[in-house]
């Protein structure tokens, strides 16, 4: 039995940074899949095949929790969303992807931080992204019990190129690692960026 997919590749709503982070949060307690939808495409992302929807681009798909790779996850689709929206690069792969991507236009390339353990934009740089964000990524969700058992279907279905796990398939798989890599490999290279001082507010 096909499962309907149809709340993420045909959403009838999207909600935007500032409605997610509202209280109480329209993001349901409970696990399933999302999808992120953009009206700017960042940097040089390829976009055919992709699923479009009022004027937005499905670029990003994901899971919570993801059972298959944590089964002790106590993730849920509030808590992944919300931490897209205002996390850091280091915690979020989408974040990263979308800070690397976008680091000629911010001009905040991920840097280390703290102990230098850390990678980040830094928090002006993640002040950059949220706001950023706000103005061109949007989200769409559906619940789903076991939401790692269709993952693979609504991948294939959606081609998302900023997916790197699960979608070694895509044309731009290779290329999105590299430029991963290089800008992993220059933070390193970078001294560990002065953070102290900044301050950063949803």
């Amino acid at each position: 039995m096909t499962t309907d997919l149809s709340q993420i590749t045909s959403p009838q709503r999207f909600l935007s940074r500032d409605e997610v982070l509202s209280k109480p949060s329209p993001i349901p307690d409970a696990n399933g899949l999302y999808g992120w939808y953009f009206n700017k495409i960042p940097g040089k992302t390829p976009t055919d095949k992709c699923i479009t929807s009022d004027s937005k681009t499905l670029l990003y798909v994901g899971i919570s929790p993801d059972k298959s790779s944590k089964p002790n996850s106590t993730q849920n689709l509030r808590k992944r969303i919300t931490y897209h929206y205002r996390g850091n690069a280091e915690g979020s792969t989408l974040r990263r992807t979308l800070g690397i991507l976008l680091a000629e236009e911010s001009g905040y390339p991920l840097r280390r931080v703290g102990s230098g353990k850390r990678m980040t934009l830094t928090h002006d740089g993640e002040r950059w992204l949220d706001e950023w964000m706000q103005e061109n990524a949007f989200i769409c969700w559906m619940e789903h019990d076991e939401p790692w058992t269709i993952e693979e279907d609504l991948i294939s279905i959606a081609h998302p190129p900023l997916n790197i796990v699960g979608n070694s398939k895509h044309h731009f798989y290779l290329t999105l690692r590299a430029v991963r890599k290089e800008a992993i490999e220059k933070a390193r290279e970078l001294p560990i960026a002065d953070d102290t001082r900044a301050s950063r507010k949803d």
